[in-house]
């Protein structure tokens, strides 16, 4: 079997610009399955949205404690593969080097970090999450993960920033150590388009992650390799199917319609 670092060496080296890694976020036990036994699956990583939401809060409210649980229910089912875990560590939450070290002890060899204090809802300075990124490192080689694949989160265009203030704090989160960098438009903010991709990769050598909605209108897989981002992400976007799918179900049973 692979070890920690092996796993967190394999992740690392499965973001190729141009040849991403496609990351398809599941959020319990069930969906890790599913997702582990798909012949194309080459990683697996939760998604805090949906970690919250099946336990019936919202994604700021995710404790630790709660995002940790579910972290060992999901690495549990893949404790005898080959496939790596990355965890969706949100703000870090407190002194994020020992936070790393749970997320390893929990079966993780990755996991996303943002540039927000969730605890204030603030933007952190760019000398303060540069630093976060060098303690999330320090504490993964402390932890015996040297290669932790951190993916640098920043929500710079959702405080108002521009394209030109995420790629400069982007080449900040990787030179600090940082595998990949992730834009957030977010639900709350406007998005990120594509001539907005492009530039990232051109500024941060396609060392980037997109999240893909799978939506209509929205960029495909393909579409977004041939921009030459690193790695796409799927967020909540299959837990929303999901729910989709349930009350579909729901609406037919209750009204005595045919599954047919």
């Amino acid at each position: 079997m692979a070890s920690q670092n092996d796993k967190a060496r394999k992740l690392r080296a499965l973001c190729k610009p141009g040849d991403p890694l496609v990351l398809t976020n599941v959020w319990d036990p069930p969906t890790a399955k599913i997702v582990s036994q798909h012949p194309r699956t080459q990683a697996v990583a939760t998604a805090s949205y949906a970690l919250a939401a099946v336990i019936g809060i919202e994604d700021d409210d995710l404790s630790l404690e709660d995002n940790l649980a579910a972290v060992r229910r999901i690495a549990a089912v893949l404790q005898d593969s080959e496939i790596p875990l990355s965890a969706d560590m949100q703000d870090g939450y407190g002194d994020v080097a020992e936070t790393v070290k749970q997320f390893i002890a929990a079966g993780a060899v990755g996991g996303n970090l943002e540039d927000v204090d969730n605890a204030v809802g603030e933007l952190r300075g760019v000398s303060d999450a540069v630093s976060r990124v060098v303690r999330a490192r320090e504490g993964a080689r402390e932890a015996g993960v040297p290669d932790f694949c951190i993916n640098a989160r920043t929500d710079v265009l959702r405080f108002g920033g521009n394209i030109g203030d995420a790629i400069a704090r982007g080449r900040a989160y990787l030179q600090a150590g940082a595998t990949t960098v992730y834009v957030w438009g977010g639900p709350k903010g406007r998005g990120v388009s594509r001539e907005e991709i492009w530039e990232l990769v051109k500024g941060l050598g396609g060392m980037i992650n997109v999240k893909m909605n799978l939506r209509p209108g929205f960029l495909t897989r393909k579409e977004l390799a041939e921009l030459g981002v690193a790695r796409i992400s799927i967020g909540p976007e299959l837990y929303a199917r999901a729910m989709d799918g349930f009350k579909g179900a729901l609406e037919k049973a209750v009204d005595g319609q045919s599954f047919e």
